[in-house]
């Protein structure tokens, strides 16, 4: 198998990918489908209870499905539609997070034009630097001069009240959502030795193994509860399913190393890194969604699956991403 994938050209390795992810999906969301069409065996009240128990596991589980349809479907539109598009496409989901970020974050008239400028000036320059392949000033552009000029924005507003809460709400929507995100097509302009032009395989690699965490970590949990570690945050963060979910992720980083320019101890090293962004930073959005008081970035908190805006989708992502970056230009001095 691996001998026939060397045979292929770059672009015809990227388009078998893409097959087995899809085909996987499908298998995987038959699967689900004819699970949900069980009835419950009688009515006895215990046998209902486990039921309706099951239900909501169900929707759980499907709602991380189609969290991965979505996150393959837009790499699978980016890979096919060129480096450019794929850059504006994500430019548009880093500007839907953050719309949702800032939805659920309250606002008063003198954050207009810091808006104003986060959401037509910041967002777009900071993805245009990806584009433009000028890895240097994008990694300081927000978390320097964004940083510094906003709030001199909201100064100029003349409204000092809450000052310093505002502007750190806003500062920390940007940092997320546009920072974290444009770092998922700068790996794919990111060239390494010998792997030119396989920056999708990167991207692929990094989603996959963040996302095979996020659901080991979700169904371990499940099956073999244990105390949360952060109850008032999230019931489902516990130790035991977190480190299956980053060993699982880890494990999955070494078997999918032939795609990447790495090592298998590298692979390892990458991969964990990846996890534990990704899981950490999962936690820490829902933490910002339990002091918002919703259980969703989306349909303004009224979604009571967990994962109904894209933010909810993305978020792992978004810590995941940069920190994988910054981590693969500095160990291999790109």
């Amino acid at each position: 198998m691996y001998g026939l994938l060397r045979t292929l050209t770059t672009t015809q390795q990227i388009g078998a990918l893409f097959i087995a992810v899809f085909g996987v999906l499908t298998l995987v969301t038959v699967y689900a489908f004819a699970r949900g069409l069980r009835e419950p065996d009688g009515d006895d009240p215990a046998v209902l209870l486990a039921h309706e128990a099951a239900v909501q596991e169900h929707k759980r589980f499907w709602s991380l499905l189609k969290t991965s349809w979505f996150m393959a479907t837009v790499f699978w539109v980016g890979w096919a539609l060129g480096d450019t598009v794929a850059t504006v496409l994500f430019a548009i989901v880093a500007f839907f997070a953050l719309r949702e970020f800032i939805t659920l974050s309250p606002t008063r008239r003198g954050d207009h034009r810091s808006l104003v400028l986060a959401f037509f000036v910041v967002l777009p320059l900071q993805f245009i630097i990806v584009g433009l392949r000028r890895f240097d000033l994008f990694t300081v552009f927000i978390p320097v001069y964004v940083f510094l000029a906003l709030p001199v924005a909201s100064a100029l507003a003349n409204d000092p009240q809450r000052f310093l809460e505002r502007n750190a709400k806003l500062q920390w929507g940007i940092m997320v959502c546009v920072y974290g995100m444009s770092h998922v097509p700068a790996l794919l302009l990111l060239d390494f030795p010998g792997h030119r032009g396989k920056g999708a395989f990167l991207v692929f690699y990094l989603v996959f193994v963040v996302q095979t965490c996020m659901i080991v970590q979700h169904l371990v949990g499940r099956r073999f509860a244990h105390a949360p570690v952060a109850p008032l945050v999230s019931q489902s963060f516990q130790w035991p399913s977190w480190f299956a979910g980053v060993g699982v992720g880890g494990l999955v980083g070494v078997l999918l190393s032939f795609i990447t320019p790495f090592q298998p101890g590298q692979a390892l090293g990458m991969a964990l890194l990846a996890c534990v962004a990704g899981s950490l930073g999962h936690l820490v959005m829902k933490a910002l969604k339990r002091d918002r008081g919703v259980t969703s970035w989306g349909m303004q908190g009224l979604s009571v699956t967990g994962a109904g805006g894209l933010l909810d989708r993305v978020d792992a992502l978004c810590f995941a991403a940069p920190v994988f970056f910054h981590s693969a230009r500095w160990y291999f001095d790109l």
